[in-house]
């Protein structure tokens, strides 16, 4: 477990009242107390997306972690045509995907969390009072499923970048949304 605990994410010191955008520009130049600040500004909302598409704690903190080594080493890379903490989401998302690239190669089968109640606690820590059937159902999701309809239906990403992003057909993301929306219709019934 590296990621700082997220009850102590909040920022503290001289760089409180500091924009992301000069925070970025500070890191940028080598400030990594600058970086430091981003990380504990932006590590609740990368975890949340991570845990997500992760569907595991622990796995999650990992892909968090992984997410915010890459940024630092890649920050050279943020050009400001978007702001920081869309470059910041995208990366995240890239990094959760290629994970699961990953260990879509290790493993030949799909293996389903055996208690999704051990996801929902994590996740009403983060965010108390989400409506708990709704995150059951999503949790319970096959995983390819899962990843497009949180990204489509939660994150707001167009069909063909979803594509682009799973390296799969346009037509069979909207096969995978439309199938994934039909089992969160008898999940939720």
């Amino acid at each position: 477990m590296g990621a700082v605990p997220l009850a102590t994410t909040g920022i503290r010191g001289s760089w409180e009242g500091t924009s992301t955008g000069a925070l970025v520009e500070k890191a940028q130049s080598g400030d990594s107390k600058a970086f430091e600040a981003l990380y504990r500004r932006l590590v609740g909302r990368v975890y949340a997306l991570c845990l997500r598409m992760a569907r595991d704690a622990q796995r999650a903190e990992e892909l968090t972690q992984d997410v915010f080594v890459r940024a630092w080493e890649r920050l050279g890379s943020f050009r400001g045509e978007s702001k920081f903490t869309t470059w910041l989401h995208r990366l995240a998302v890239n990094v959760v995907l290629q994970d699961g690239r990953s260990k879509g190669r290790r493993e030949a089968r799909e293996e389903l969390m055996a208690d999704p109640g051990e996801y929902l606690g994590r996740v009403t820590e983060v965010f108390p009072g989400t409506r708990m059937d709704l995150e059951r159902a999503i949790a319970s999701l096959p995983e390819g499923a899962r990843k497009v309809l949180v990204l489509r239906d939660v994150y707001g990403y167009k069909y063909d970048e979803i594509a682009k992003m799973q390296d799969v057909a346009l037509g069979t993301v909207k096969a995978q949304i439309h199938r994934a929306r039909k089992m969160m219709r008898e999940k939720l019934k």
